[in-house]
C-alpha cells in the first residue's frame, strides 16, 4: 500500500472515531432525566397505538429528548390493575385504562362506562375535559395517588362477540360473557342477560377457544388486533358501552417534573388523544369490511330492548343524577 493510501485511510479513521465520539456525546447530552413506561392491552396494529407513538415522539421533541416514553402493547407490563398499583406505589407508568377500573379509587369514573350514555367520539369528549371531570382528575390525584394525563381516548362503540345470532337479553340467557371486572361493566352485561365473567383481554382468545366462556364483547379495533374472528362467528352491533378511556400515571412521577414539562405531558396527552380517537373512528369500517371477509356476520339490530333492560344499572350504582348531568354535557 503506498503512504499515500495510508495516509487516506488514517484519515478517514480518525473522522470516523471522531464522528462516534462525537455522536457518544450527543447521546449523553440528551439523555432522559425522565422515563415512563405506558402499558396498553391493545396491539400495535390498533389505531390507538398511533396516539401513543405521536405521544412519545412529540414529549421527547419538545423536551430536547428529557422524557422518554416507553409503549409496551399486548400488556406486557402486567394487567392494568397491576399496572394501576405500580402507579400508586411511585413507579414512572402509565396505563390506558378505562372509568371502571378507576372507580374503585374514583367512584364517578365508574359513570364514564356505564350503559348508552353516549354514542360516539364528540359527546363523550365534551364530558373528559368539562370542568365537573377536572374535579373528578384531582380527587384521584389526592386520593389515590394517580394522575389523568388525558382522558380522551376513545376506542369505539362495544359490541358482543358470539357464535349465535342475538337479537335481545333473552338470547343471552345462560351465556358466559367475558367482560372487565369493574362493577360497572358486570353490572352492564348482567342485565344486557348474560352472566358476566371476569378474564385479563389477552386470555379472551383462548379462553372462547377452549370454551371457558361462550362470548365476549369488545370495540372493532380490539376485536381485530386480537383476532377474535378465529373464535367467534357473530357480532352484534349494540353499541352497548362507548368506551373512552384515559392515560393514567403515577402522581408522584407527575408531580416530580418540572411544571414547564408538566405543560407538555398534559398538552401532548390530549392532542395524542384526540390522534388515536379520530384514527380509530375514521378506520372502523374498514375494520368492519375484514371482519367480514374472515366470515363474521356483522348484525344491526334495534337496540332498544337492550337500553330498557340496562336503564337500571344507572340508579343501581348510584349514578341517576349523574347520568343526566353528564348526558347534557355531552348534547351540548
Amino acid at each position: 500500500m503506498h503512504k499515500r493510501e495510508e495516509l487516506i485511510l488514517r484519515r478517514i479513521g480518525s473522522y470516523f472515531a471522531a464522528g462516534l465520539l462525537a455522536v457518544s456525546f450527543s447521546l449523553e447530552a440528551v439523555a432522559a432525566e425522565f422515563t415512563l413506561n405506558v402499558n396498553t392491552a391493545l396491539t400495535q396494529t390498533d389505531p390507538l397505538f398511533k396516539g401513543l407513538e405521536a405521544f412519545r415522539d412529540n414529549v421527547a421533541k419538545r423536551t430536547d429528548g428529557k422524557i422518554e416514553v416507553r409503549i409496551f402493547p399486548s400488556s406486557q407490563l402486567g394487567k392494568d390493575e397491576d399496572v394501576l398499583e405500580q402507579a400508586r406505589a411511585g413507579a414512572g407508568v402509565a396505563v390506558v385504562v378505562d372509568g371502571g377500573r378507576l372507580a374503585v379509587f374514583e367512584k364517578e369514573f365508574g359513570a364514564l362506562g356505564a350503559p348508552f350514555l353516549a354514542s360516539g367520539y364528540d359527546g363523550i369528549r365534551k364530558v373528559v375535559v368539562s370542568d365537573q371531570f377536572k374535579e373528578w382528575v384531582d380527587n384521584l390525584h389526592d386520593s389515590a395517588g394517580l394522575q389523568v394525563l388525558s382522558f380522551n381516548w376513545w376506542q369505539g362503540e362495544r359490541h358482543l362477540l358470539t357464535n349465535k345470532a342475538i337479537n335481545g337479553p333473552a338470547d343471552l340467557e345462560g351465556v358466559r360473557m367475558r367482560t372487565p371486572g369493574a362493577p360497572v361493566w358486570m353490572e352492564t352485561i348482567r342485565a344486557m342477560g348474560a352472566t358476566p365473567t371476569p378474564l385479563g383481554w389477552t386470555e379472551v382468545y383462548s379462553a372462547l377457544q377452549q370454551g371457558v366462556i361462550d362470548a365476549a364483547e369488545a370495540q372493532h379495533p380490539a376485536t381485530l388486533g386480537s383476532k377474535l374472528h378465529e373464535v367467534v362467528t357473530h357480532i352484534t352491533k349494540t353499541g352497548h358501552i362507548n368506551l373512552i378511556t384515559g392515560l393514567v400515571a403515577s402522581a408522584a412521577w407527575y408531580d416530580s417534573l418540572p411544571e414547564d414539562f408538566q405543560a407538555i405531558i398534559d398538552q401532548e396527552a390530549l392532542k395524542a388523544g384526540d390522534i388515536a380517537s379520530y384514527g380509530t373512528r375514521d378506520a372502523l369500517a374498514e375494520i368492519e369490511k375484514e371482519l367480514t371477509a374472515n366470515g363474521v356476520t356483522i348484525s344491526e339490530i334495534d337496540t332498544a330492548v337492550f337500553k330498557e333492560a340496562t336503564a337500571p344499572v344507572y340508579d343501581k350504582l348510584g349514578y341517576g343524577e349523574l347520568r343526566d348531568q353528564l348526558r347534557a354535557i355531552a348534547a351540548n
